[in-house]
């Protein structure tokens, strides 16, 4: 799993801008990373949130059903670390499983942005509800 983070999480935010570029002949096509969250698993939402990203023309290249341990939130999301509610936030991301997806789209940093709104859960309920 530490392996796993060191690869694709060099980046320590919940989207990740991987700069990941592969030609398509019609333009670059460029990686995101996505992550659903311990409660979107465990409130069987995984299969409406896929739906949603592919109906907006993301393909997903890659997932993985991961735990995260305390050390390794912490590493993912040290940005944050002099925040308030860092310690909320790393026992959240690991009270239960996260799916981690690499999403390849034109422009994906921008379009996956775009998508989910806010990374303020409470705030993305209300601005992106779907």
């Amino acid at each position: 799993m530490t392996q796993f983070l060191t690869r694709y999480f060099s980046f320590s935010m919940l989207i990740i801008v991987l700069r990941c570029y592969s030609s398509t002949g019609r333009g670059e096509k460029e990686r995101t990373l996505g992550i659903i969250k311990p409660d979107g698993l465990s409130g069987n939402y995984t299969n409406r949130i896929k739906q949603v990203i592919l109906e907006s023309g993301f393909e997903i290249s890659k997932e993985m059903v991961i735990q995260l341990d305390e050390q390794d939130a912490a590493n993912f999301y040290a940005e944050h670390s002099s925040k308030i509610f860092f310690t909320d936030l790393i026992r959240y991301m690991t009270s239960g499983p996260v799916l981690v997806m690499i999403l390849e789209k034109e422009d994906a940093v921008a379009h996956w942005r775009n998508l989910i709104g806010s990374t303020d859960a409470g705030k993305a309920k209300i601005t992106h509800p779907h």
